[in-house]
């Protein structure tokens, strides 16, 4: 899907992040890994939206994992995996 024609907004994407075990978090230099749980769910939404409200990309799937956001050792990780 391109981002950039259908956005996520917060119910969406709430939706499609309780969907995975693992959700991976890229801002930055800075990455974050969330289990989702009721208990993390305000943290996992706060770190996983932009300013907008809609789901920050790139979102990649990969597994049952999910990528939010981008940083280059993620994408570096991906790429290795390709090879």
């Amino acid at each position: 899907m391109d981002a950039r024609k259908e956005t996520i907004k917060e119910k969406a994407a709430s939706k499609l992040i309780n969907s995975f075990s693992k959700i991976i978090v890229g801002r930055g230099k800075k990455v974050v890994e969330f289990k989702p749980s009721p208990d993390n769910r305000n943290d996992i939404m706060k770190a996983s939206l932009g300013r907008t409200g809609n789901l920050r990309a790139p979102a990649v799937q990969s597994g049952s994992s999910l990528y939010i956001g981008f940083n280059d050792n993620i994408y570096n990780d991906f790429s290795s995996v390709e090879q």
